[in-house]
């Protein structure tokens, strides 16, 4: 007789729905353990690339994906100080023929929601909040996983997607906590209507200053607008959802552009988070645990790629467990080699980015020279390794 107990998947965001999905489409059992009173996801805007509407084609939800989805023309990315352009990425047709896929930008709850109720209408899924993990065991042939509230609950493995402060982490890596980066990012969110129209576009636009830059993109079909304000700072405050200073962040960007100041200027309130990530790491599984997403190879936010590659990593996950279910440990080893160059790459190159966003003197010069004049063939042929990759 197959094995019934479920696969435990702690954490109840992205990479865990993505997680339940996968494995719920290939007829295993999951139960998902969110401590959080309800499922939802905090933040605004996320950008999806083309690798993830691969994976939302695998994981059956690429439908609804798109409903909610807003499809720019152009990624640009404009000079704080001086206005001018630097470089603009055409995201449209050309785009979509050469990587079969198209670029989109949603907002976290939209796709949350969607994987949500894909994750919940798979026939042997459990979907749990108020559910804290206070320890776990593995005992060879199965997990037992001990909840704040003092119940047990047993099952086949543990996959650990509780972020970028894991605590499935520390039992498999025991690495500490994460590199604080000197970062910090601000979301709002507008409704269209109160945008100026001089300010509206339904492009992704990056304006990149001396050690700050501003994201601007609609959302929601265009009835949201979202901004991301990212500055260099000492501060420090564990969490994705703690109110921003607003004095902080208008003396950060002052002497920028009157665009950028008079979007600022919109929000009375900000939500801020301190930017982190870690080390890549070759090995992110021990025994019947192994980790996803965020826990396994936490990221900083300059190639917009997390969500994406946890959605991958849930695929390759449930192939790997689909080609040996009664050796899951062997499953997990396969699934990290498959795994960690592609995510180590993007970790890396996610840091680069930054510098090169917020680069300033000498280095803006010689970034703004090495990205101007570039044909669109030739931006799109430097995002292949990112884009055209997959699971």
């Amino acid at each position: 007789m197959s094995d019934q107990r479920p696969f435990i998947i702690i954490g109840g965001g992205i990479g865990g729905m993505a997680a339940a999905i996968a494995l719920g489409r290939r007829g295993f059992a999951t139960h998902v353990l969110e401590q959080a009173s309800a499922f939802g996801e905090v933040g605004a805007g996320i950008q999806l690339g083309p690798n993830v509407f691969r994976a939302f084609e695998a994981l059956g939800v690429r439908d609804q994906i798109v409903a909610d989805a807003w499809f720019p023309q152009n990624l640009e990315m404009r000079d704080a100080l001086t206005g001018a352009s630097i470089t603009k990425i055409p995201v449209g047709a050309g785009f979509k023929q050469h990587f079969g896929e198209p670029y989109g930008v949603t907002h976290r709850a939209d796709i949350h929601k969607t994987l949500m109720d894909a994750a919940a209408a798979q026939p042997h899924s459990v979907l749990e909040t108020n559910a804290r993990v206070e320890s776990f065991e593995d005992n060879g042939d199965g997990v037992r996983v001990h909840l704040a509230d003092g119940r047990t609950i047993e099952g086949r493995a543990i996959i650990g997607c509780d972020g970028l402060w894991s605590k499935t982490r520390e039992y498999v890596v025991g690495d500490g906590a994460p590199i604080v980066s000197g970062h910090i990012a601000y979301r709002a969110v507008l409704p269209r209507a109160e945008v100026p129209e001089d300010l509206w576009s339904g492009d992704v636009i990056l304006w990149a200053g001396p050690k700050t830059h501003l994201v601007q993109y609609p959302l929601r079909r265009g009835e949201l607008f979202n901004l991301v304000a990212v500055f260099h700072s000492d501060r420090y405050e564990e969490g994705w959802n703690a109110e921003g200073d607003i004095d902080e962040l208008m003396h950060r960007f002052a002497g920028e552009r009157p665009e950028v100041m008079r979007l600022l200027e919109r929000i009375e309130t900000w939500r801020m988070w301190v930017l982190c990530d870690r080390e890549p790491v070759k090995n992110w599984s021990r025994g019947r645990v192994t980790l996803l997403g965020d826990a396994a190879h936490p990221m900083l936010q300059y190639l917009a790629q997390g969500a994406n590659m946890a959605c991958e990593d849930a695929l390759r996950l449930a192939e790997e467990i689909t080609s040996t279910p009664n050796d899951l440990a062997d499953a997990f080893l396969r699934y990290q080699q498959a795994r960690y160059l592609r995510t180590g790459r993007v970790q890396t190159m996610a840091r680069i980015y930054g510098e090169f966003y917020h680069a300033a003197g000498v280095k803006a010069e010689l970034r703004n020279a090495a990205l101007g004049g570039r044909t669109a063939e030739q931006s799109w042929a430097g995002m292949d390794w990112l884009y055209g990759g997959s699971w």
